[in-house]
């Protein structure tokens, strides 16, 4: 096999909502690749702190202003992209929210921003590039998914929801478009640590590990949480070429926890 396929020399990936965390960590890897990254958020301050960390990494970024569920904001920013940058080979479906609340205490309208963040907004953003991606004869979409799109958790109905429907999602793009040389996988990150992440694994004040903590590593095999560049290489491989026979899948990044039934107490 050449490994000159692993390459995406020369691609242009958009990662929605890459302004930091797993996004950020997706999009620098795929600079070192050889990809020209742009990528959006919501806020300008957003994209502003992502360019300003860019930069500091010694990568060459564009960023937008995009609310991700505005189909017109959507489709106006891929032409821009198409027109500033060139045509998008690769998509990653990144950004998205949760709200960790009670299901019989969740509003409906609570319940419905996820799902347009987290399921409605990968639909949005998938339909602006594929025919573009048709017309060029190749194309790569990666929705990060995640294990709620296998498992259900106390308090997270919406994500749940949302993230099952996107591995639904994920498939059927791979149904209607693998004809035209589009592939669209899903990647299943685990427990990662992120700032966002990290109160959970803060040591309490009796010096112990906090419960959550406890908990992950206990049903995670790898007895830790994951780190964001994990992500990268299967991020890459969903990416390039070497995973051109790859198309509907979605790939579990996470230590192990879907296979593991836990430790017995």
């Amino acid at each position: 096999m050449d490994l000159k396929s692993f390459s995406l020399e020369g691609k242009v990936a958009l990662v929605t909502g890459a302004s930091y965390g797993i996004g950020y960590a997706i999009a620098s890897s795929y600079a070192k690749a050889g990809a020209k990254i742009v990528f959006c958020d919501i806020k300008q301050e957003f994209v502003d702190k992502g360019l300003a960390s860019y930069a500091a990494d010694g990568i060459e970024a564009k960023g937008y202003v995009c609310d991700v569920t505005n189909e017109p904001m959507v489709q106006d920013m891929v032409k821009k992209i198409e027109a500033e940058v060139g045509v998008i080979d690769i998509l990653v479906n990144n950004a998205g929210i949760i709200k960790r609340i009670p299901m019989c205490d969740m509003t409906a309208e609570e319940f419905r921003q996820v799902i347009d963040v987290d399921l409605n907004a990968p639909f949005i953003v998938s339909k602006a590039v594929i025919p573009s991606m048709i017309k060029k004869g190749h194309g790569k979409i990666i929705n990060i998914c995640s294990m709620m799109s296998e498992l259900g958790r106390e308090t997270v109905s919406a994500y749940a929801a949302a993230k099952g429907g996107l591995k639904m999602l994920t498939r059927n793009i791979c149904a209607e478009y693998g004809a035209s040389n589009i592939q669209c996988n899903g990647i299943g990150p685990g427990y990662i640590a992120t700032p966002q992440t990290a109160p959970l694994r803060e040591k309490q004040a009796d010096g112990s590990r906090h419960p959550f903590d406890q908990f992950i590593c206990g049903r995670t095999p790898a007895g830790r949480w994951l780190q964001a560049d994990e992500l990268t290489g299967p991020a890459i491989f969903l990416a390039s070429d070497a995973s051109n026979a790859v198309n509907g899948h979605i790939l579990y990044v996470d230590g192990g926890i879907l296979a593991y039934i836990g430790k017995q107490p």
